[in-house]
């Protein structure tokens, strides 16, 4: 119980987090059409904010759930990858349920809180995490797609500007920080503004746009910046 309790006291903070971008998702979700109800079930069925949004943009442009599939394969695969780093952590005996209902609450926060933790990992951890993370993922998005659709429409075009600005503020932290994260996002809207504005690209669509830019820029920092491996203690 103490590190269920501990669990919750780590997830307090991504909860407060995971409101405030939610809340954002369930506007965008509302202003295209989307029931409240039906965001926030996207939320809890998926705990994604990258997946999400690119999974609303292709929604929204009646893409085709090979698009879909695709898209969410690209940008959710690193969570395989944190899951296997923390199953390095787990007793070995562990039943293979306890894995599985950990690998669905594995999002980028509670895997940074879970991965300082001391070997092994209790599985109570994740779930205190889980149980405050989670359910401020989709209430955020539940509350946002109500005001959404109860806000007036001039209210709405601001929060859609305000929501740029979030993004921006989200990517200029460690792009000052890291030259080759400036890189990337300059790369990014480089080839995005080419898909938007070149008349042949023009006709791809949305969903594929985001997989084509993700896998060129990520592939071309991978071999320009490749990230050094630390030296091994063993």
């Amino acid at each position: 119980m103490n590190t269920f309790r501990k669990g919750i006291a780590g997830g307090i903070p991504i909860a407060l987090g995971y409101f405030a971008v939610s809340f954002s998702f369930g506007i965008l979700a509302v202003k295209g059409g989307i029931h409240p109800l039906t965001a926030a079930l996207i939320s809890l069925t998926n705990v994604t904010s990258a997946g999400q949004f690119a999974g609303l943009t292709i929604i929204l442009a009646s893409g085709s759930l090979w698009e879909m599939a695709l898209t969410q394969f690209i940008i959710n695969l690193r969570y395989s990858l944190m899951s296997l780093s923390i199953s390095q952590k787990l007793d070995a005996k562990l039943p293979l349920w306890h894995r599985f209902l950990m690998a669905f609450g594995m999002t980028d926060e509670i895997f940074g809180i879970s991965a300082v933790q001391k070997n092994p990992l209790a599985p109570s951890f994740m779930y205190g995490a889980m149980a405050v993370a989670i359910p401020g993922w989709v209430l955020g998005t539940l509350v946002g797609g109500l005001a959404g659709s109860v806000l007036p429409a001039f209210l709405l075009s601001a929060l859609g500007v305000a929501l740029y600005g979030m993004f921006i503020a989200i990517i200029i932290p460690p792009a000052k920080a890291d030259p080759a994260v400036l890189a990337v996002v300059l790369l990014s809207m480089g080839l995005s503004c080419l898909f938007y504005f070149l008349p042949l690209l023009k006709q791809v669509s949305s969903g594929f746009v985001i997989i084509i830019v993700t896998v060129v820029v990520a592939g071309l920092m991978a071999w320009l910046k490749p990230v050094e491996e630390e030296p091994s203690d063993v």
